[in-house]
């Protein structure tokens, strides 16, 4: 009957073809003009009538269609509402997963490193200790070669001197 995807041209060739038809008969008719008006009314009201339910017809398809659209729309709207929300909770549990993670991880360093920098100081400290004392006994190794040098130059000199 009605194909609403093409709408108004179908609907123009059928207002068209009912005008052409209604001229003709006009034309050709062999009745009387009051009984040829009342057909023409007749006719007129007939086409009136499937033109207005045909545009009924149309309204309610139309009414139809933007409903379901909104209803899919709505639908898809919660559905990706759904989604975003979800992938959101999941983004929050892994940055807390990775948050408690870390901080595990630091506070299982942080002693480790405390220890390895006390090591490293105490290992530090016996190295300077070592050291001064390497440095000390060279210092007096040295006094002592002085002295014993001093020692013997004075007897060497008393030796030399002419006594008197």
């Amino acid at each position: 009957m009605y194909d609403y995807r093409r709408g108004g041209g179908v609907l123009g060739a059928f207002l068209l073809g009912g005008a052409i038809g209604a001229v003709l008969g006009l034309l050709f008719a062999p009745r009387p003009g009051k009984e040829t008006r009342e057909m023409l009314a007749d006719s007129a009201n007939k086409y009136w009538n499937e033109g207005k339910d045909l545009y009924e017809t149309g309204v309610a398809k139309v009414s139809d269609v933007y409903s379901s659209g909104r209803e899919m729309a709505s639908e898809k709207s919660e559905e990706l509402r759904g989604k975003i929300d979800a992938a959101r909770e999941r983004l929050k549990e892994q940055v807390d997963k990775t948050s408690t993670a870390t901080k595990d991880k630091v506070r299982d360093t942080v002693p480790k490193a405390k220890e390895a920098v006390s090591k490293a100081g105490s290992a530090t400290k016996s190295g300077v200790d070592v050291a001064e004392k390497k440095a000390q006994d060279a210092l007096d190794f040295v006094a002592e070669k002085a002295r014993e040098k001093d020692e013997k130059t004075a007897d060497t000199a008393a030796e030399t001197v002419p006594e008197a």
